[in-house]
């Protein structure tokens, strides 16, 4: 019997309703008293400033229940239970007309995205295929195509809710199309473990 292998893929992990509604209440409120600066790209998206999580016992709530999704999803890619931090979070508002430009996130190993509001299905985050990879020079786009994992350019994130989150390489390209809906809140993070082994020769990282 003829098999397919998935040779090298990119994980994404979804985990539902991974902040309670009180936190998710909680964040919305900070935002709506924050100070918040407006996005180089688009007239219409904010963000807080970048924060360290242990300098407001908010995002250290939230930091803490991330913990243990970090310590699973790292195994994904590392292959071993390590001790995570979340380095940086920040909170970003969308408001209608407003879009978040194509990025990755630089310094960090895992990048994490929880919803804080509904997202209207025109602005749902979009990951993207990494540019600059092994893909034929050549391309098949048809009307009969099916689109696949092993074909396909981009992966659009089913619906979401309030207090889900997801995780996924921060080496992963991404970006949200223009809001048709209400304001859409989300907050962001980055993390690193507390360390990196190659046969000895050790990279430690402190948060």
């Amino acid at each position: 019997m003829d098999t397919v292998e998935p040779l090298f893929p990119i994980p994404l992990m979804r985990c539902p309703q991974v902040l309670p509604a009180d936190l998710v209440e909680a964040a919305v409120a900070t935002i709506r008293s924050a100070e918040v600066e407006q996005n180089l790209r688009s007239d219409q998206l904010f963000h807080t400033a970048i924060a360290n999580p242990l300098a407001l016992p908010l995002f250290q709530q939230i930091a803490a229940l991330t913990q243990p999704k970090l310590a699973d999803f790292g195994q994904l890619i590392f292959g071993e239970i390590l001790q995570w931090s979340v380095k940086e979070m920040w909170i970003n508002l969308l408001e209608r007309g407003g879009g978040q430009a194509l990025h990755a996130h630089a310094n960090s190993f895992v990048s994490g995205v929880i919803y804080l509001t509904p997202s209207h299905p025109s602005c749902r985050t979009v990951f993207v295929r990494p540019p600059g990879g092994s893909d034929f020079s050549f391309r098949h786009h048809t009307r009969e195509m099916a689109m696949g994992p092993y074909n396909a350019g981009k992966y659009v994130l089913p619906e979401v809710l309030p207090g889900d989150m997801v995780l996924f390489p921060s080496y992963l390209y991404h970006e949200v199309p223009r809001n048709q809906g209400d304001q859409r809140i989300t907050l962001a993070f980055n993390a690193i473990p507390d360390r990196l082994d190659c046969w000895g020769y050790q990279i430690r990282f402190t948060p």
